[in-house]
């Protein structure tokens, strides 16, 4: 649960005051999806980061114990080769345990969701006069907005647990 809690966002602003207009709950509702989208991008680059550097570095590490196991005559090289191959190995083990390449997937998933419901809701209160906003249609964006934390919380909780299991 813990790695829940570190997933979600502080929303800025606690909570808004009770009785909001319909216009001052869509602008409460946008600026949660834009922490949202905000949040989501910053991890996304995080783990694609993180995934990118291990794949490169698994990739020289191999690319060299190659051509040192080709220089075989050379026992301080070959010794040198056997020792990078079994640090490809370890480093090809992090990317699951650490499940960065998933993440960063998820939070790209979660950013498109964030931006298309924003979006949606960016129109609905643009093409809708103020006192005909209704509370009903910003009640199912926020549940919309909600379900997209839920999909990027369990899909979180499940690597998690995934990672348990090896």
């Amino acid at each position: 649960m813990q790695a829940f809690r570190k997933l979600k966002p502080p929303i800025q602003s606690a909570l808004p005051r009770p009785g909001l207009t319909p216009l001052e709950l869509a602008h409460d509702l946008v600026e949660r999806i834009e922490q949202g989208t905000k949040y989501a991008r910053i991890r996304k680059r995080r783990f694609r980061t993180r995934s990118v550097i291990l794949r490169v570095l698994a990739l020289l590490l191999s690319a060299t114990s190659t051509i040192i196991l080709g220089l075989q005559n050379l026992n301080p090289w070959t010794g040198t080769a056997f020792a990078l191959v079994a640090v490809v190995t370890v480093v090809n083990v992090l990317e699951p345990f650490f499940a960065w390449r998933s993440l960063w997937v998820l939070m790209e998933e979660g950013q498109y969701k964030f931006y298309r419901l924003r979006d949606e809701l960016t129109y609905y209160i643009a093409s809708t006069p103020p006192e005909e906003l209704d509370q009903a249609v910003l009640r199912e964006r926020f549940d919309q907005y909600q379900a997209i934390w839920d999909l990027v919380g369990n899909s979180w909780l499940k690597y998690r647990q995934a990672d348990k299991a090896n």
